[in-house]
């Protein structure tokens, strides 16, 4: 099945519409939420295919929401893809180890993540 609903986890309002703005121009229809636990609201509330996971924000952070999204019978089948200026490749495999199917760093190029939805899908 085709992925068309993506949430986007960011507590900054420059990088949701930056990754809103490049979902939205190839068709995605997509949610925002500006923390972890907001996150994890929507996702209970209306179940996205997608979801793209920053790591630092203030309260539970990314890895945190990552590991409770895998953890979590109903929502384990929800692919996440942690997007996070953290580059160390430490950071990735933790990152992968948490439940990611995938982790892209800062700034996002467009055909980078548009590749690794694809590949989800």
């Amino acid at each position: 099945m085709a992925i068309q609903k993506i949430l986007i986890v960011d507590d900054s309002p420059t990088e949701r519409y930056y990754l809103t703005d490049i979902l939205t121009r190839n068709g995605f229809t997509v949610a925002c939420a500006d923390s972890g636990e907001q996150a994890l609201e929507k996702i209970k509330a209306d179940k996205p295919q997608l979801i793209l996971m920053d790591v630092v924000m203030p309260g539970a952070n990314g890895f945190q929401i990552t590991r409770a999204i895998a953890r979590d019978p109903q929502l384990q089948d929800v692919p996440v893809i942690i997007c996070s200026s953290k580059n160390q490749e430490t950071d990735r495999i933790w990152g992968i180890r948490q439940g990611a199917r995938d982790y892209l760093v800062k700034p996002v190029a467009a055909a980078d993540l548009l590749a690794k939805i694809k590949a989800l899908g």
